[in-house]
């Protein structure tokens, strides 16, 4: 006794001391005089916790915990003694057991919640206490029956008998359920009370806490003294808690609902919620934007919000049967789109702290993308003051509660993610007011939307993963390819037959990692790419437009010494004797003599692969930063350069435009351009292959007449070229061989106003100009449906930098580099070959002189070798041949500047004009606007303009015979 005694005074001496070096807090209110009347300062702190009903509600919780602590603790030596028959040793002992697993329940609370200030398992806790306390009842009578007063049990007979272990269960049970019940309590009534108020609060509580402990003191003791035994005591306890319990379940019907509608989600959907940081971070005043996918998504974000929020609804939906049990966990305001007053509501939501969410795109998906943006909550954002935090909900569109029915595979309950992303602030620019401001900040919202779809795109992949995640999406039986043979093949297909050839190849090509592919738009190329890459090989994609020696030279960079083809390919485009020359110095494989050599084990291999394509493609690259494919620089400037993509690069680059453009899985996309191009590989096979959407490839964009009989044929809906080959289809066409497209996207070259005209004219179509390069895997900027302005190339898109460099001459422009996921590894060159050189710090020089608005629209003021300095001015050659096909529409033009011993240089003209007059020419240029510098000195007339494969004109070729006619 005395050493026990002599212990406690000497901790109470090391607490006081180390109070001492409790740093010193300031006064939180220095201007509050204390009130010496007790009882009147004893109201006035009762009456601030009322204040706030959360803070009342978790006091007034808190002192039900204390409540049954008091009784169980005061009762805890006659449950003992007249319960369990057992001696006051074992009280003690279970005194002891008790107040070990409240701690335990305690810092339990804090793990399970995570630091986070939720009441979500105080009505479960409290329930479960409840259960424990009537199970209590039983086990301690059955272990009552094993003792008697004449021997009182020890702590040894106790812990002998499982009835004994069953009581201590309950017992521990009942005081962790404690812990759990009162933290959560205590951290939302100081979460929720202002800093400088903390402390009266806190006295309320310790008051209020008092006045429970002693009516629980003279309840069980009256009780007691009317012959109740203690466990009828503890049983009537348990029933009085679960009246708190109801209360909790009414007060908070979201905690505990919440907590049940979460737990079957995550059961269902497996859903997985990400960027938590960014919700944190994004601060009280925060308006939620997410995409629409499927009428899942409200009560999606009703349960699994951190915080209960107000959801923005249209009143017409409001007034759905089914809507307020979908929203039930949070508040709903019926908003009336025609009432601009209406909004109003919002705006105070968010200026008392409460996050809102509003869908800007105001209904469901119908594309599988996004819709169309309305500028009213990024306008409610900025009148609040509020930051924008964007959620990309990933998944819910394959439900059946989506819009995507017959168009999508759907299931009954596919995985499904949650993703916050950084917040945004709306600032409104200075100077803009009203209509103007609207429409800015409608498109600041639409760019943040497209981002977040883009940055929660899965781009680090390879590009067979990727395949293989689509075959997983869509479903094996989906078509998606189809060539001139008019054999439509499925996912299946393409990775059996991918399998069945890649191994032939593998075993055709041992220890060589790039092999050359000399194929044209069809079924075998796509099995070619892919059963290469299924064998850690990477494509060398050559354009045989070039010609044997650009080929030739295209291999030596890469350092290809096997090359792909077909006879059948060779023999219709006349190219034995470019195939002689190439096999001088490379083994050329014809696909013929494959497939003749394709045995049964093959096909069993294949089929293997089929239904088990992740196990038997084990050899497959699986670094996404690895080389993917190799392409070739159209030699537009000069010899080719290999251009070494990544399969980031790739996947990047598809899912920024999936982003932007509204593809749906409804379409089917018409694709003459080659997969030696950058924009027929990645717009016109990958993209379309790894997003389900069924593809036509044709071997050739020069069949003016036979191409738009085949779009009419096969109902394509999308369709690529550059502006030569669009105008060649225009002029050739039917009125009606179009009348399935809804989309015409060009790129390449520039496309001519008259291009444009005859495609509306005669179609009712607008062409979707774009922009990129070979080295930008290739797409940097694109006109969608949505955002369009004319004379540009199109927004930039999400995820890529851009800078300009000042060129001299040029005032509002400049010298275009551009860094991001999307810009190739580097170069191979002929004269250094198997080196690739990367870009210097990520940045690519695009060569392109460009304009880029506050929009992020860009516009091509020409390329940086297209411009030519005579007498000290720069003169944009593109500008000059723009100005001619003005005047002369029917007819091709092409500007090129040679040097000129007199003015640096000399500009001369190349056109398809049968007799052209230079004064006649000189004339016109001048009334458009032309100085005298612009004239060419020197004019040609050619039948036909040189092309490359690409459809380009052949500058490179023009500059050399412009060279001839000048020195002769």
């Amino acid at each position: 006794r005395h050493f026990v005694s002599g212990m406690m005074i000497g901790l109470a001496v090391l607490a006081y001391v180390a109070t001492w070096f409790i740093p010193k807090a300031p006064s939180a209110q220095p201007e509050m005089k204390i009130n010496w009347n007790l009882f009147l300062e004893t109201w006035d702190v009762i009456r601030l916790a009322k204040e706030k009903r959360d803070v009342w509600l978790s006091l007034l919780g808190i002192s039900w915990f204390w409540f049954l602590g008091v009784v169980f603790l005061s009762q805890i030596q006659p449950f003992t003694k007249d319960i369990l028959h057992a001696d006051l040793a074992t009280s003690t002992f279970i005194l002891a057991v008790f107040s070990i697993a409240t701690g335990v329940g305690s810092a339990f609370c804090n793990v399970l919640l995570k630091g986070k200030v939720t009441l979500k398992y105080v009505p479960l806790s409290a329930l479960l206490l409840s259960l424990f306390i009537f199970d209590l009842y039983f086990s301690s009578a059955r272990f009552g029956m094993i003792s008697s007063d004449a021997m009182p049990a020890t702590s040894g007979v106790l812990l002998s008998h499982f009835s004994g272990w069953h009581v201590l269960f309950d017992l521990s049970a009942i005081a962790f359920c404690s812990g759990l019940f009162v933290v959560p309590l205590f951290a939302l009534m100081q979460a929720r009370t202002p800093y400088y108020r903390r402390a009266r609060i806190i006295g309320a509580n310790n008051i209020v806490n008092a006045v429970f402990m002693v009516v629980a003191s003279l309840l069980s003791g009256a009780l007691l003294a009317r012959g109740m035994s203690v466990s009828m005591v503890y049983v009537l306890l348990g029933v009085a808690n679960l009246g708190v319990v109801a209360y909790l379940v009414f007060s908070l019907p979201q905690t505990l609902f919440a907590a049940f509608a979460r737990f079957a989600m995550r059961l269902l959907y497996r859903v997985e919620i990400r960027g938590l940081e960014h919700y944190h971070a994004a601060g009280k005043k925060v308006l939620i934007v997410p995409n629409h996918t499927s009428f899942l998504d409200g009560p999606l974000l009703s349960v699994f919000l951190p915080e209960k929020a107000a959801f923005a609804i249209n009143t017409y939906m409001a007034k759905a049967w089914w809507v307020r049990p979908a929203f039930a966990l949070s508040d709903m305001i019926p908003i009336d789109p025609t009432n601009p007053l209406s909004l109003r509501e919002l705006v105070n939501r968010m200026k008392r702290n409460q996050k809102v969410v509003i869908f800007p795109e105001g209904r469901l998906t119908t594309t599988g993308g996004l819709m169309k943006i309305y500028e009213g909550p990024a306008a409610i954002a900025n009148m609040a003051g509020a930051n924008v935090l964007p959620l990309r909900i990933d998944g819910a569109l394959y439900s059946p509660f989506s819009r995507m029915r017959g168009k999508l595979r759907l299931k009954w309950f596919p995985k499904i993610t949650l993703t916050f992303l950084p917040p945004v602030k709306f600032d409104a620019p200075e100077g803009l007011r009203g209509a103007d401001l609207r429409e800015r900040q409608g498109e600041k919202l639409y760019d943040v939307m497209a981002y977040m779809m883009f940055k929660t795109s899965n781009i680090d992949r390879t590009l067979w993963q990727t395949l293989l995640d689509a075959v997983v999406t869509h479903g094996k039986g989906r078509v998606v390819l189809e060539d001139i043979q008019r054999q439509p093949i499925n996912y299946g297909r393409v990775i059996m037959g991918s399998m069945i050839l890649g191994r032939k190849l593998a075993a055709l090509t041992p220890g060589q990692k790039n092999v050359g592919v000399l194929l044209p738009n069809a079924n075998a190329v796509v099995l070619t790419l892919f059963g290469l890459m299924i064998n850690g090989k990477v494509p060398a994609m050559l354009n045989f437009s070039t010609g044997a020696v650009n080929m030739s030279a295209a291999c030596s960079a890469a350092q290809v010494h096997t090359i792909i083809t077909s006879r059948k390919f060779i023999e219709a485009g006349e190219m034995q004797a470019d195939i002689a020359l190439l096999g001088a110095s490379c083994k050329i494989i014809y696909l013929e003599d494959v497939r003749a050599d394709i045995s049964t084990s093959d096909k069993i291999f294949g089929v293997a692969g089929k239904y088990f394509p992740k196990l038997f493609s084990r050899g497959a690259e699986t670094n996404v930063n690895a080389p993917a494919v190799i392409l070739f620089t159209s030699g537009s400037e000069g010899v080719p350069k290999g251009v070494v993509l990544s399969h980031r690069n790739l996947n990047s680059n598809w899912q920024q435009a999936a982003a932007r453009v509204a593809f749906t899985p409804d379409d089917t996309i018409f694709n003459a351009l080659p997969v030696f191009h950058a924009f027929g590989l990645l717009a016109g096979l990958l993209l379309p292959l790894f997003s389900g959407i069924r593809t036509f490839l044709y071997p050739s964009p020069l069949h003016y007449k036979i191409i738009p009989e085949l779009c009419y044929d096969t109902n394509s809906t999308v369709v690529f070229g550059t502006d030569t080959f669009l105008t060649g289809y225009a002029r050739n066409a039917h009125a009606y061989d179009f009348h399935s497209i809804r989309l015409v996207v060009a790129g390449a070259e520039r496309v001519k106003p008259e291009t444009r005209q005859i495609w509306m004219e005669k179609f009712g179509l607008r062409i979707y100009e774009g922009y990129g390069t070979t080295e930008c895997s290739p797409a940097l900027a694109i006109n969608t449906p949505m955002h369009y302005r004319s004379g540009s190339v199109g927004q930039l898109f999400d995820g890529i930098k851009a800078k300009l460099e000042p060129v001299e001459g040029i005032e509002n422009g400049g010298r275009l580099f551009v860094k991001g996921p999307n810009i190739m590894l580097g170069y191979l060159r002929a004269d250094n070959p198997g080196v690739i050189e990367a870009p210097p710090d990520g940045w690519y020089d695009t060569g392109d002189i460009v304009n880029i608005d506050e929009l992020n629209y860009v516009t091509i003021l020409g390329r940086a070798k297209r411009f030519s300095k005579i007498a000290g001015e720069m003169i944009s050659l593109t500008a000059i041949e723009i100005k001619l096909q003005k005047l002369y529409p029917d007819f091709i033009h092409a500007v090129v500047a040679v040097p000129d011993k007199k003015k640096g240089e000399q500009l001369v003209l190349f056109t398809t004009l049968p007799k052209p007059d230079r004064k006649d020419i000189a004339a016109g240029l001048k009334q458009e606007g032309a100085s005298d510098f612009m004239v060419p000195k020197t004019m040609i007339a050619l039948a036909t303009l040189p092309l490359l494969g690409s459809g380009k004109t052949d500058y490179v070729s023009l500059n050399r015979l412009a060279l001839q006619h000048v020195d002769s």
